[in-house]
């Protein structure tokens, strides 16, 4: 059932941030129970019509969230509280083929430069979550097939591991 929830959270989270276009900077959402939100929050107990289902989750937006050039740095000093059951990351990207991936220069500023003006540029929407039980998944909008919302658990390993990091008791 978490996998069905986090589903959930993850595609309602794209639907939020998509409602603000494209070229949107980097979002990060702590994950939390809606039952427990809606506990202790009267504005979304309000929103909540009845008893939410034990198992759903909302997001709540950090503001002022900033992701650094490199990405494990920023995420090795957040740390989530006990209520947080999880994380989500909204970012945009753009993708080039595996076979044009393979010519790419090393230096990864021109590799950028060529990746940003390539005719077979991918631009997309991705967001990512993870929970403390090692759920994790993924969703991701094309932005030349905006109707189409790519889904799956295994889209991006590395950047699931970095997200899980935050879960953790910081010295485990």
């Amino acid at each position: 059932m978490a996998e069905e929830a986090l589903f959930r959270v993850l595609r309602d989270v794209e639907a939020h941030v998509g409602r603000s276009g494209w070229d949107q900077p980097a979002r990060l959402f702590a994950l939390v129970g809606t039952a427990l939100l809606a506990a202790s929050e009267p504005a979304v107990a309000e929103a909540v019509a009845g008893t939410p289902d034990e198992d759903a989750l909302s997001a709540v937006e950090q503001d002022g969230f900033r992701l650094g050039d490199d990405i494990v740095e920023t995420f090795a000093r957040i740390a989530w509280g006990p209520a947080v059951a999880g994380c989500a990351l909204a970012v945009e990207r753009t993708m080039v083929p595996r076979e044009v991936e393979d010519d790419l220069p090393a230096d990864p500023s021109a590799a950028a430069r060529v990746v940003a003006t390539h005719p077979r540029r991918m631009d997309l929407r991705l967001v990512v979550g993870v929970l403390r039980d090692g759920s994790h998944h993924a969703v991701a909008r094309l932005a030349n097939r905006p109707e189409e919302l790519l889904s799956g658990a295994d889209m991006v390993p590395g950047l699931v591991g970095v997200l899980a990091q935050t879960l953790t008791e910081q010295g485990e």
